[in-house]
């Protein structure tokens, strides 16, 4: 499992991190967002697989990238903010909070990796 490409949510070490990882655990959370550009995005596609890292950087499981796509910042939908598992309930809510984390404004063309995956072993 640790010979795998990590997949980090949030920062180590950080409660967001722990929230993320339960919500990918319990099958709340299939779906991931980053900025073209930032970290290793877009360099996965689907069928790679990745260990999923803990709030210590530890292995809590394995997931399968089942989608990657490119879009625009106002394409992302309502599904997809909700198949983040972080409870949004509007595009508006997914924005927001994304643009906290990302510490820069989300305009319409500001570019995303969307990404969903499924977990196949924790």
């Amino acid at each position: 499992m640790t010979q795998l490409p990590a997949l980090e949510l949030g920062w180590p070490r950080t409660e967001l991190r722990r929230q993320l990882v339960d919500a990918v655990l319990r099958g709340e959370k299939t779906a991931t967002a980053g900025l073209l550009g930032d970290r290793d995005e877009p360099s996965r596609c689907a069928g790679d697989r990745l260990v999923l890292l803990d709030f210590d950087d530890e292995p809590a499981g394995v997931v399968e990238i089942t989608e990657v796509r490119v879009v625009p910042a106002g394409e992302i939908d309502l599904q997809f903010a909700r198949d983040e598992g972080e409870g949004f309930e509007s595009v508006e809510a997914w924005r927001v909070e994304h643009e906290r984390f990302f510490e820069q404004p989300l305009l319409d063309d500001t570019q995303v990796v969307a990404v969903r995956f499924r977990l196949v072993e924790d």
